[in-house]
């Protein structure tokens, strides 16, 4: 014989019944909630337009995005907590606070590398560590800045390939710029016979040096003896270029040739390696040796090179994209 229970719908009436008197007598205080968080927003957007903000960023269009966004974000968030106190559910402040902490925790070793490099492209905008169109050396990756982005580095290199570099990378390494400082000094060393005067042949190199347009006379050229070899004496000579008006790679190339021909000039003995050679006992069926073919020399040029700067990379960089996110300011302090 079946059992049938009885079946009240009373008190499920009565309950919902009771919930929505309780969401109807909440609907001004909702109202009022969502106003607050409209002011909010709208407070946001209205200061992240003051003109303030941009004199604060130093001109740095990263810095200005990065401040208003920020400004933007606080009055949206403080309009939401007061308008959760006033719904009286300041409970949920602390479950959403919870899980906003495990998620961010979650997505910072989600996307570690992306954070790292973004927060790495805000401090090098913030320090601006080198120029737009500066020479560097960065982690052995050389080349020209074209433009410094939130995430990376990009430099066109010598040979004018385009070079990405993570910011994380370019912020925790040795980076040498040649453009910051316009004077750079080259050098090189040429043998001179033993038994020919040091003394005459430092003059004749550096009074050669201080004729050569793109060596500067302050500080002036040298000439120091660095080593005694086994036929010659290591006589090193050094100047120093105007990276701004002057090709270093010209100047060098010309400053040797310059040098090497007016040490000849002077007679001066510039003796190759000897080696000696022990040949073995010719035999009678072996065959006299050939004379060798006589090889024309060819006659020497006292013709100056043009070693003004070159702008080769410079064009390239002229016709490259312009890229709008970049955040190196030219009229920015530098570090």
């Amino acid at each position: 014989m079946a059992l049938s229970i009885p079946f009240e719908s009373g008190p499920l009436v009565q309950r919902l019944l009771d919930e929505a008197y309780r969401l109807l007598a909440a609907l001004p205080l909702l109202g009022l909630a969502l106003l607050v968080v409209w002011i909010g927003w709208r407070s946001g957007r209205w200061l992240s337009q003051r003109a303030v903000l941009d004199r604060v960023a130093l001109r740095n269009p990263f810095l200005r995005d990065l401040t208003r966004t920020t400004v933007r974000w606080i009055a949206i968030t403080v309009g939401l907590l007061i308008a959760l106190e006033i719904m009286n559910a300041t409970a949920i402040v602390g479950a959403v606070l919870g899980t906003a902490g495990v998620l961010g925790v979650a997505i910072g070793f989600a996307f570690k590398d992306i954070l790292e490099n973004y927060l790495a492209g805000i401090l090098l905008s913030i320090r601006q560590p080198f120029a737009p169109r500066d020479h560097v050396v960065i982690d052995g990756n050389e080349g020209l800045v074209i433009a410094l982005t939130s995430r990376a580095t990009i430099l066109m290199t010598l040979d004018g390939n385009h070079l990405r570099l993570p910011n994380a990378l370019v912020f925790r390494s040795v980076t040498l710029n040649y453009t910051r400082n316009p004077s750079r000094r080259f050098e090189f060393e040429v043998g001179i016979g033993v038994e020919e005067d040091l003394l005459m042949a430092q003059e004749i190199g550096i009074g050669e040096l201080c004729t050569i347009d793109g060596v500067i006379a302050k500080p002036p050229p040298r000439a120091l003896i660095t080593a005694l070899g086994d036929s010659n004496v290591q006589v090193r000579f050094h100047g120093w270029v105007n990276q701004r008006n002057h090709d270093f790679g010209l100047v060098k190339s010309e400053a040797i040739r310059r040098v090497k021909l007016a040490l000849e000039a002077a007679g001066m003995d510039m003796p190759e390696p000897i080696y000696r050679v022990q040949l073995g006992r010719q035999s009678a069926t072996s065959k006299a040796p050939e004379p060798t073919p006589t090889v024309a020399v060819p006659v020497r040029t006292t013709q100056s090179l043009d070693t003004r700067a070159l702008s080769d990379i410079e064009l390239q960089i002229d016709e490259d994209p312009r890229h709008s996110g970049d955040l190196l300011d030219p009229a920015a302090p530098k570090e």
